[in-house]
């Protein structure tokens, strides 16, 4: 009878651990986010990609219910707000913008960090083209009109942005795809580019629809193609550069957002979730193709084989353009 009662005792103890166990609350996961997030952009305040981060940020801030804030740190090939970024926590409070830009600074620059191994992506923010544009008063209609004329004895002078930019290696990619005999001129500053082929100093320019926006908006200047797979929305009657039989020349450029490598999956996909969100909001892509962009969210899957994609991309333009890294 003894053992009948401690054998019962011993079952409704095990009863009463089970229930009390099913009862406790399970350990909470912290919050996220639990404080003001930093996106921290290699660029300086005022250009596209500046004002296409604050616009992601202002979407952000609603969404996770913590303030966004865009620090610019601008310069050093974009290796400072990088270093900004992997100094901080892989918790989700530190996030970086990359670009088109990175990939090709693998390559132009030496002692760069490794972005495929030291970034997670999150997702991709918005793509943009680079128009080619002439005077509007230029006889040329095609890029087959410049690359004709450029094998003409002296060939052509091109205009571009700074060394290593994506904008110069645009220009190089065109004189590599297509055997322009072009001279790539290089201006550090928009208003200097768009004044040379006003003044006839260049021929064509490759450049941004933000630079040119003024200037087509007057009529003097004319752009004769753009370089995406397909028309943007901004110049729907502006052809490709593909449209116009260029097969090997596309260039699609971007900007994304990472965050440090180790950051928790689950907070990548929280955030992934939330830009999807914000991008697909009408006044958001409304507001970036006013700058030329086009809103365009992406899983880190797809933004992780871009980034690769690229860095394999440029640096064989690099290499053929003969650029040293520095």
């Amino acid at each position: 009878m003894a053992g009948l009662r401690r054998g019962l005792s011993a079952t409704l103890a095990l009863a009463a651990a089970v229930l009390a166990s099913a009862a406790a609350p399970t350990q909470a996961q912290p919050a996220y986010p639990e404080r003001p997030i930093r996106l921290v952009i290699p660029l300086g305040a005022g250009g596209i990609g500046d004002v296409a981060s604050r616009v992601l940020a202002e979407g952000l801030s609603k969404r996770l219910g913590q303030t966004v804030v865009v620090e610019n740190k601008p310069g050093g090939a974009g290796i400072p707000a990088a270093r900004e970024v992997l100094n901080a926590a892989p918790d989700g409070h530190t996030l970086a913008m990359l670009s088109n830009g990175t990939a090709a600074s693998v390559s132009l620059v030496k002692n760069f960090y490794d972005p495929v191994k030291d970034f997670a992506p999150v997702s991709n923010l918005a793509y943009f083209d680079f128009l080619l544009a002439v005077n509007a008063a230029s006889p040329f209609k095609s890029p087959a009109d410049i690359v004709a004329a450029s094998r003409k004895p002296g060939g052509l002078n091109a205009g571009s942005a700074a060394h290593g930019t994506t904008g110069n290696l645009v220009a190089e990619l065109f004189k590599q795809t297509t055997g322009a005999n072009l001279t790539i001129v290089t201006y550090r500053n928009a208003s200097d580019r768009t004044v040379a082929l006003l003044r006839n100093d260049v021929t064509v320019l490759f450049d941004t629809y933000l630079v040119f926006k003024p200037q087509l908006d007057t009529g003097q200047v004319r752009a004769i193609a753009s370089t995406t797979a397909k028309r943007s929305s901004w110049l729907p009657n502006v052809p490709t550069a593909m449209e116009t039989g260029l097969k090997d020349f596309e260039v699609t450029s971007w900007n994304a957002i990472f965050v440090r490598a180790g950051t928790p999956p689950a907070i990548v996909a929280r955030l992934n979730k939330d830009m999807a969100a914000v991008l697909a909001e009408p006044a958001v892509i409304a507001r970036l193709r006013s700058l030329g962009l086009e809103a365009s969210a992406s899983t880190p899957e797809q933004l992780g084989a871009r980034l690769k994609a690229d860095i394999a991309k440029w640096a064989k333009v690099i290499k053929g353009a003969g650029v040293a890294a520095k």
